[in-house]
């Protein structure tokens, strides 16, 4: 099968590798000319994901017509922030009948759609299939053991994925479940950025296990009010991530948090890094789509109030601590 892969950032390129390795003509697309170079020169992408040789039989190319050309399966991986005018400024190279499928995770500031949406919209009748869960790029493309979930209403397109991907240390499962799965791969990432926070204030073991527990509910509560279900962040996109993702030293939004903690200005944070932590965006857009539907995400303002308010971190946490008491389903 033909493959293309569009963003050739660490996640993108290791989605790439892992389709090349599992027997598919796979041509990742990058804007970025050294990384094109060294794709196909020496099959590394110091730039993204560097010390790891890629597979040889992977090439790259920076212009999307040919990426894209015959591609049975197309697999966008780029940042939230730019993935409608990269999915629209391609469209029309789309083979007929292709099955596309969304990495990135996150919610787009301006209209609150989750990526599957932005990918529909973007390039129309074509089945659109999300891919989240517990996956560090550089442990995916090291063949570290990962699992993850390919959501689609279309069932033929989820399997479709699933077979793609699926090889050795890369398991994938399916679901229905699109919502749920896309709010777990972003809203993890505003909790990450929160936990990093009470990382770089010097906090211990149990604030950090109150904050993921209590920012799982938060998702929760706000996957249901837009028809999730709630199995789903029990699972790989939702509780799994969200542990990796708050927890794993190799978690860029769990640094920019900690870089807060310790009393960088967000700019400071942000400042000089390639890879995007989505975390940042997506505090804006669930802080938005949160209070578009009237749900309490307490840990979501907090956090929102710190990176954009110039709120004091300590003065967050003594403000959470302080709420008024409740049941825990609440």
């Amino acid at each position: 099968m033909r493959c293309a892969v569009v963003g050739g950032g660490a996640w993108g390129t290791a989605i790439a590798d892992r389709l090349a390795r599992n027997g598919h003509q796979t041509v990742l697309w990058a804007r970025e000319p050294d990384v094109v170079a060294a794709i196909n020169e020496t099959h590394e992408n110091p730039r993204f994901l560097g010390g790891i040789a890629l597979a040889p039989a992977l090439t790259a190319s920076a212009d999307i017509s040919v990426a894209l050309r015959g591609a049975t399966l197309v697999v966008y991986a780029a940042p939230s922030h730019v993935l409608r005018p990269v999915v629209a400024s391609c469209a029309q190279h789309i083979a007929p009948g292709a099955v596309l499928s969304v990495a990135t995770k996150g919610i787009e500031r301006e209209t609150l759609a989750l990526m599957t949406d932005v990918v529909a919209e973007a390039a129309p009748g074509y089945p659109v299939v999300a891919v989240s869960g517990p996956s560090f790029a550089a442990e995916v493309a090291q063949g570290q053991p990962t699992a993850v979930v390919a959501a689609c209403l279309n069932h033929d397109a989820a399997k479709l994925v699933q077979w793609a991907m699926s090889a050795g240390a890369f398991r994938v499962y399916t679901s229905d479940d699109v919502v749920g799965v896309e709010l777990g791969g972003s809203l993890k990432n505003v909790m990450a950025v929160a936990t990093g926070i009470l990382d770089g204030l010097g906090m211990g073991y149990n604030p950090r296990a109150a904050l993921m527990t209590r920012g799982l509910a938060e998702m929760t509560r706000l996957g249901l009010a837009l028809g999730a279900k709630r199995e789903t962040f029990a699972g790989l996109a939702g509780l799994g991530d969200l542990v990796l993702t708050c927890t794993g030293a190799l978690s860029r939004n769990r640094a920019v948090g900690v870089a807060i903690g310790q009393g960088q200005t967000l700019d400071v944070a942000l400042a000089g890094k390639d890879s995007v932590a989505e975390g940042v965006l997506n505090t804006q857009s669930a802080k938005a789509l949160a209070d578009k539907v009237g749900v309490e995400m307490p840990i979501v303002d907090a956090t929102h109030r710190i990176l954009f308010d110039g709120w004091s971190p300590r003065d967050a946490v003594s403000e959470l601590m302080a709420r008024e008491l409740r049941p825990e389903r609440d």
